[in-house]
């Protein structure tokens, strides 16, 4: 019986260690990357060969492997305020955001030490300098086109870091107090301009059609009888005290042209 219970007491005391043993080994051993996740494994220092693991179950060596998770998804940088002088030399206040993924995790994690903050910073520099090459019409009146080439610039640079630029969209632009007012006459002028226009149009084109009708009438004398009754009924379908009756000046013409003369 003394020696069943001393080969129990040995088992026991191998068996103990080599729980905690595992306990401490196995989640430096074990890995499980999400579907959007891959790991990027390091080998005593250098890059694994197979590249980037994942998703799913990794098995790395304890002390030996060490493992760098990446995220594949969109990642939205919002760039700070940025003080921009236009082509045209007017100051404007300008922010954006950024939206990016990681297309390639080994390059992401080798080629750049914080591709986040390398991203951030290659965005504001290249929103500084784009909208500094626009003049202020363009930055109000063409977003989308100065939106893609912001894209086409960042992603160009940021492409050897295995990301992948997908949108850049200029949020908003603020202007000095003294610009929107310049700008609110400047669009008040404009109303009235076309105003004038559209009345100056409507003057020509009465002119035009009573220029017509004068040509008309002096081909067909009858026209402007039939006017006059017309204007006649007009005025008689009115409840009015006073009638005012139009007498075509023809009946006057012998009488101005004075007694014939002997």
């Amino acid at each position: 019986m003394e020696e069943i219970i001393a080969r129990m007491f040995n088992l026991t005391s191998w068996i103990i260690p080599i729980i905690i043993l595992a306990a401490i080994v196995l989640p430096q051993a074990v890995r499980v990357l999400r579907e959007y996740e891959r790991g990027v494994i390091f080998r005593l220092g250098k890059l694994h060969a197979r590249g980037a693991k994942g998703p799913g179950l990794i098995f790395l060596i304890p002390i030996v492997d060490r493992i760098v998770k990446m995220d594949l998804r969109v990642v939205t940088i919002d760039v700070a305020k940025q003080e921009v002088m236009t082509r045209d030399n007017v100051p404007v206040t300008v922010d954006a955001v950024v939206y990016f993924r990681i297309v390639q995790p080994v390059d992401a994690v080798v080629k750049v030490e914080n591709f986040y903050k390398a991203t951030s910073l290659i965005a504001q520099t290249t929103l500084r300098s784009v909208l500094g090459q626009s003049p202020l019409d363009d930055l109000l009146s063409q977003r989308e086109a100065i939106n893609l080439k912001l894209q086409e610039i960042i992603d160009r640079q940021t492409e050897p870091w295995g990301v992948k630029v997908t949108a850049v969209e200029v949020k908003d632009v603020a202007l000095p107090d003294s610009m929107k007012r310049a700008m609110a006459k400047q669009a008040e002028a404009e109303r009235e301009r076309r105003a004038k226009i559209v009345n100056a149009e409507g003057e020509y084109q009465a002119a035009e059609k009573m220029v017509q009708a004068a040509a008309m009438i002096s081909k067909e004398p009858i026209a402007l009888q039939l006017r006059f009754l017309q204007t006649m009924r007009e005025i008689s379908s009115e409840h009015n005290t006073t009638t005012f009756v139009p007498i075509p000046i023809d009946l006057f013409a012998p009488f101005m042209k004075g007694p014939p003369k002997a």
